[in-house]
């Protein structure tokens, strides 16, 4: 069923409209000031028309205290509404931050639909600003334009006049500003959207930029990026500042010249001395929302165009709705079909694909750089949409499952591990609030990580900075797994989890893929190295985001290697001139054959499969699934191969036993 369709623009009224009573009580409150704020004029007008001529000081004395009395109520309501318009503001930010925030966190994922959600959370800032800015009392302000310059009118229609034709030169300003200023500001947030994006990239990446001696070239584009912001801001501060500070001067003309008309009226009898100077205070007083307006356009301009983004985004994100939760699915993955074209891209990078794992399975994808690996690994995990097919977990697809459950029920070791700012506790139990220590300490053991963390400093309370540059890359990777077993997953996805490994690292991971195997999980791994497939039982090598070959591990590799039988029975390619080839044999069946390559010399972090078939893969043994690898050397160094003979040397001098210990990082 379609999920129904979403009116971001009565959304955000409607987190609005949750502060309603605050506009009231604001409205109220803006009345009593703005009558208040003829305290002044009323008092200019009793001093020269009565204390003057009548030289009372009790007079004086009781008018100056209400003045004063009048005064201080007039900045106590003023303080209150400033309060409400800042909780106004809060409470509407609160009402929409989660929602507006999920959309941010997936952007990636919206991309693939043409949605830009990018800007969403500085959007919803804009707006939360402005609702908490002196621009709110303008709008209740302004509304009161009218009945002052009706006061004036009443003093003297002329003067009412000149109070009406300066009022809407203000009018007219306020307008060419927001005309003559909208396309200045558009340019002036694109370009700092882009210096801040590069300067967050640049920092991101600073290790890079200094070893490769890019702070040159990097420092003269991110010159280019600053000057093109500031000069962006700096024309249009001078667009917005123009405007701005010709209302002010127009203003006190404005004063002035009412106060020059006043006097004429005066002399010529028509009013007093006191209406004079009361009309030249109450104009000023009745045009000021119009200058505080046009003084915080550019806030209010900000604010405009993150209500219509806003508005425009929630139109095409629908709320989530409630799911039906389903119980805790069993380890039975079924790929059906599915074709996936990456986020903001075109072309598909899976095409036509399908596989199934049982419980207790563990699937070694592989296949060279962009074959779609990582792509499959974002699929399952339900971060990137899918275009035809379905994946489903125990028989429901996993639309079926909340994002949430999804994420309890699938454990995912990404290619790049990134900590956040916490404890590592905090971070292998997922950034919970209270983390559940016995849960914590269970995932870390599973993943063989628990003697790693206790060797940091202050263990599990180990704080790591927003970077987690504290620790070196083969600790992320073993936290990371620990966090992707923390919640007891029944299906593990993991994107090349031994990249950052060392021996030790490779040993760990290989105990916790055969212990997540025993206890009935099942498992992905996305392999470019030979020790990340030890444990697999089935083998999907993919070429250009089609399927080339699946089934049982020693099947598919055997087929798509021609030396096989020489190369797992120990003696492996000696040279280039072995000849590995890639290909199935001449016999199969058209569409599922992969072109050829050789293994290169030296046979070092090979790229895909030929880079894990070049490297030991087979000469070092296949693990526990493999039924032709040599023992270990603490066998005695003989080999189970069908000959039963004892493996040869490999050219190196090593034997195969040698190779089958676990990579250290340092060769592939």
């Amino acid at each position: 069923m379609a999920a129904p369709r979403s009116n971001g623009a009565d959304e955000l009224r409607a987190a609005l409209a949750e502060s309603r009573a605050a506009f009231v009580a604001i409205g109220i409150f803006s009345f009593f000031v703005n009558m208040l704020v003829l305290t002044g004029s009323l008092y200019s007008l009793q001093i020269y028309d009565r204390v003057l001529t009548s030289r009372s000081e009790p007079t004086l004395m009781v008018l100056t205290l209400l003045l004063i009395a009048f005064y201080i109520i007039m900045g106590i309501l003023d303080h209150m509404r400033g309060r409400m318009a800042a909780r106004i503001g809060a409470r509407f930010q609160a009402n929409m931050e989660m929602r507006v925030f999920r959309i941010a966190i997936d952007r990636t994922m919206l991309a693939s639909q043409g949605i830009n959600a990018s800007t969403a959370l500085r959007d919803l800032d804009s707006v939360q600003r402005t609702l908490a800015s002196p621009a709110v009392f303008s709008v209740f302000d302004i509304p009161w334009t009218p009945v002052f310059v009706v006061i004036i009118f009443i003093f003297h229609p002329l003067m009412g006049v000149v109070g009406i034709i300066g009022g809407l030169i203000l009018v007219t300003l306020t307008w060419m500003n927001q005309n003559g200023t909208k396309a200045d500001q558009e340019k002036a947030l694109n370009s700092t959207r882009l210096s801040e994006e590069m300067t967050a990239t640049l920092q991101r990446e600073a290790d890079t930029v200094r070893a490769l001696g890019m702070r040159g070239s990097t420092a003269e584009r991110w010159k280019s990026l600053r000057e093109g912001s500031l000069m962006s801001n700096i024309h249009y501060s001078d667009q917005n500042g123009f405007y701005s500070t010709t209302s002010k001067t127009f203003r006190i003309f404005l004063q002035s010249a009412i106060l020059g008309v006043g006097a004429w009226l005066a002399i010529q009898g028509h009013i007093s001395s006191g209406a004079m100077l009361a009309s030249s205070i109450i104009i000023g007083r009745a045009l000021a929302p119009i200058e505080q307006l046009i003084a915080q356009w550019s806030l209010v301009q900000r604010a405009m165009q993150g209500w219509k983004g806003l508005s425009a985004l929630l139109d095409r994100v629908p709320p989530e709705t409630a799911r039906t939760t389903l119980p805790k699915p069993r380890a039975i993955l079924d790929v059906q079909n599915i074709s996936v074209v990456p986020p903001g891209e075109r072309m598909p990078t899976l095409r036509n694909l399908s596989f199934e794992l049982k419980p207790g399975q563990a699937l070694g994808v592989i296949g060279q750089s962009g074959s779609g690996k990582s792509t499959l690994a974002r699929v399952l995990t339900g971060v990137w949409p899918i275009q035809a097919g379905r994946v489903r977990l125990d028989g429901a697809s996993i639309e079926q499952y909340g994002v949430d459950d999804l994420a309890n029920y699938v454990g995912y070791l990404p290619q790049e591990v990134a900590l956040f700012e916490g404890t590592i506790a905090e971070n292998i139990a997922r950034l919970q609030l209270e983390p559940d220590s016995e849960r914590v300490v269970s995932a870390a053991q599973k993943a063989a990580a628990h003697d790693l963390v206790l060797k940091l400093p202050n263990g599990y309370d180990t704080k790591l900075p927003a970077t987690g540059q504290r620790l070196s890359g083969g600790q992320k990777q073993r936290i990371g797994l620990a966090r992707a077993l923390y919640g007891d997953p029944v299906l593990l996805v993991l994107d090349e989890p031994n990249a950052n490994l060392d021996a030790e690292g490779s040993m760990a991971l290989n105990v916790a893929i055969r212990n997540a195997k025993k206890e009935g999980r099942s498992v992905v791994i996305m392999a470019h190295r030979p020790a990340a497939i030890e444990e697999c039982d089935l083998i999907l090598i993919l070429e250009g985001g089609n399927r080339v070959a699946f089934g049982p591990r020693d099947e598919v590799l055997k087929q798509h290697l021609r030396n096989y039988q020489q190369v797992g029975s120990g003696q492996g390619p000696q040279s280039p001139a072995a000849g590995a080839h890639l290909t199935p044999p001449p016999s199969a069946p058209p569409g599922q054959g992969g072109g050829t390559a050789s293994i290169p010399a030296p046979p070092k972090a090979l790229p895909g499969l030929p880079g894990l078939l070049g490297t030991g893969l087979l000469t070092g043994g296949l693990g526990p699934a493999s039924g032709n690898q040599p023992k270990k050397p603490s066998d005695g160094g003989k080999g189970d191969g069908a000959d039963g003979d004892k493996p040869e040397a490999n050219g190196d001098g090593k034997t195969p036993g040698d190779d089958n210990k676990p990579d250290d990082g340092s060769k592939s």
